[in-house]
């Protein structure tokens, strides 16, 4: 047995999709508007995990351009048919609106990191799509179905779908399997001992999230509802996993049966509970009742923080980048490209031409990686000569465009005089501007004159709900502004639905030429 630690994939890492094959344990997971498309990460025995790869040109032209925060690829399933990988997924592009806007494709591989087919659009009725791998060797797609019409239901109920295993295309009628009073999503579909059973996410992703069953004797139903949840934390806010659901049942190769499902880790603060990991990846032992339901093996319904796994223990090497620019670094809306990302030009150094602003839906020159703990510090030295409040560079969290925390080397008027606006003529002064950005207000905290002609160590120290900026001056820490409130960065701030989690990385903005470009080395991300 092997002693597990929830969550195993720590940080904005939902939706978690879990397959084995052979000795290996795959998980794919959520990307949002984010690159690398739908990483996947993998494990021997289900507690130790590294990255193993993404799914490349998993959207077509490699461009989420104009897509909103929190829309892009939601919820990939992943699965093995005895030959090949295959990943279903959907892009949506309308977020909080009756029309979700959701094209659903399929693509399919020989190794979870090697070259993914080019993406084939099937039905989409919904997001979060699945396949189910039929003994008979017939292919099924489920799917969420959408009542776009006013006074519709968004989540109209399960549906399945036949494909033709080659062309992909839809063979005979759509099936109606579940409509239920609760609002339920993401299905997972499995055969045991004569009985179908669909998997459900239900309550939505929030905290009254939840994993409910039914089950048929016949793929195409009627289905059955389990009469209690196979787990949810809804009713207990004490329990450490929050939100937990949206689960994957998989059959080790010794018989037992695990289950990936997602949870967050939320901040108790004085504004309520807020999550600014986002969701992350956890695993839990399963066990089947004497009336052929499954059960959590440790009881009830609470997700558990410890688990015991029927595996031995293998742990990975820190897995290192494939490429300079690899994972864990991210990027927005496309991959990253060395038309803006130079990490030539400068040896030890990465170039970032500036492109557009902190909110854009389209150019963000940005670099960041996930933050897996509440807990965290960020580090990086900035060389740069703004000479135009339309030119920042620096050190940013971030959660969405909306909810970030920025501190730039930029330019700024001489000290007592107002904004004028463009400076043709030069003069003015370099500057740390320290800005925060919440859904109703941006709000620049502060601004502190620096040398312009040296490179400069910008930092972050984040401890639960605080982060506390600086820069360093003759080998010492300066504070810069006061502390400022991180758990905005989170699924739970603000009125509008957010789906990923906290991030920290660099940036470079010119909003006149997309000339002027910053460099950066050093970068360092310890969370704790």
């Amino acid at each position: 047995m092997t002693l597990l630690h929830n969550p195993v994939i720590r940080g904005f890492a939902p939706d978690p999709s879990l397959v084995r094959v052979g000795d290996w344990y795959y998980v794919a997971t959520s990307s949002f508007e984010w690159f690398p498309t739908i990483p996947i990460h993998r494990s021997r025995d289900l507690a130790h995990w590294e990255y193993a790869g993404h799914v490349r040109g998993a959207v077509p032209g490699d461009s989420l351009a104009g897509v909103p925060d929190s829309g892009g690829i939601w919820a990939p399933s992943l699965s093995w048919d005895g030959e090949r990988f295959w990943i279903v997924y959907s892009v949506v592009r309308s977020v909080g609106t009756p029309y979700f806007d959701v094209d659903t494709y399929i693509s399919t591989a020989t190794e979870a990191a090697g070259k993914w087919t080019a993406p084939r659009r099937v039905a989409s009725h919904g997001f979060d799509p699945a396949l189910y791998h039929a003994e008979d060797g017939r292919l099924w797609l489920l799917n969420l179905q959408n009542d776009c019409r006013p006074g519709g239901q968004r989540f109209a109920g399960i549906m399945a779908t036949e494909l033709d295993r080659e062309s992909l295309e839809r063979v005979g009628d759509t099936h109606l399997l579940l409509q239920h009073g609760r609002l339920v999503e993401g299905p997972k579909l499995l055969e045991r001992d004569g009985w179908y059973y669909l998997v459900l996410a239900e309550g939505g992703t929030g905290f009254e999230h939840g994993v409910l069953v039914a089950r048929s004797r016949a793929l195409t139903g009627p289905y059955e509802v389990d009469t209690r949840p196979l787990m949810t934390t809804r009713d207990d806010p004490t329990v450490p996993l929050q939100k937990a659901g949206h689960a994957e049942l998989v059959r080790t190769a010794g018989g037992d049966w695990v289950l990936s499902h997602l949870a967050a880790r939320p901040l108790h603060t004085v504004d309520g509970r807020r999550c600014p990991l986002g969701r992350e990846t956890a695993i839990q032992a399963v066990v089947w009742d004497e009336e052929g339901w499954p059960r959590l093996r440790h009881g009830g319904h609470h997700p558990a923080v410890e688990v015991d796994v029927p595996t031995r223990r293998h742990e990975l090497p820190l897995a290192e980048a494939d490429e300079p620019l690899g994972w864990p670094w991210s990027t927005l809306r496309a991959p990253v490209d060395a038309s803006w990302a130079d990490t030539t030009a400068r040896p030890g150094w990465i170039r970032l031409r500036g492109r557009h602003g902190p909110e854009s839906r389209w150019a963000h020159s940005l670099l960041a990686q996930r933050i897996t703990e509440h807990r965290a510090e960020a580090e990086v030295t900035v060389d740069a000569r703004p000479d135009t409040f339309t030119q920042a560079a620096g050190l940013v969290l971030r959660y969405n465009a909306e909810a970030y925390l920025s501190l730039d080397l930029t330019w700024a008027e001489p000290e007592g005089e107002g904004q004028h606006g463009q400076q043709w003529r030069g003069g003015g002064r370099t500057v740390l501007s320290l800005v925060e950005r919440t859904e109703s207000d941006t709000r620049q905290v502060a601004v502190v004159e620096v040398d312009a002609g040296a490179p400069l160590t910008l930092g972050v120290t984040v401890d639960g709900a605080e982060a506390r900026f600086w820069y360093v001056r003759g080998g010492l820490r300066v504070p810069v502004g006061e502390p400022l409130d991180f758990s905005t960065l989170s699924d739970d701030f603000g009125s509008r639905l957010r789906f990923t989690g906290s991030m920290a990385g660099i940036h470079s903005v010119d909003l006149v030429d997309a000339a002027f470009s910053a460099d950066f080395t050093g970068f360092r991300l310890i969370c704790w």
